[in-house]
């Protein structure tokens, strides 16, 4: 049987988020991730899925059948990526309602804050980290 890979949703057109992606394929050593945004079909299905609402300021980590947003999906992320970025779990302390206050607050300024983004020409073991 295949590996199960934990699967990322994200706001394809937001270039924070796309920064961020590009960000965890360069830092993602055992292979651990896919991606799809949001707004694609499969986005759409797997929020369905999940009982999750079309909610674009927020990253979706699927990970063994469960579902986790916002900040908990993103110290999750970072704890798979391993070496000094799984350190950023420790936040987990933090109670959630403030992790997620400081999470809005980026999401709702994100298109601020990165106006512009240069594409990169994706290799083919790059576009296998995607979705259809």
């Amino acid at each position: 049987m295949g590996k199960q890979h934990a699967i990322i949703l994200f706001d394809g057109d937001c270039n924070f988020c796309n920064y961020w992606v590009k960000y965890i394929i360069e830092r993602d050593k055992k292979d651990l991730f896919r991606f799809t945004s949001l707004q694609s079909e499969t986005g759409k299905d797997l929020l369905k899925k999940y009982d999750l609402k079309d909610d674009l300021e927020t990253v979706v980590l699927i990970k063994n059948n469960k579902a986790k947003t916002k900040s908990t999906a993103a110290l999750h992320i970072f704890k798979g990526l391993g070496s000094i970025y799984q350190l950023a779990i420790i936040f987990i302390v933090v109670p959630t309602f403030i992790r997620d206050a400081v999470y809005s607050l980026v999401a709702k300024y994100r298109k601020q804050l990165m106006k512009s983004q240069s594409c990169i020409i994706p290799t083919q073991a790059v576009k296998n980290k995607f979705l259809e």
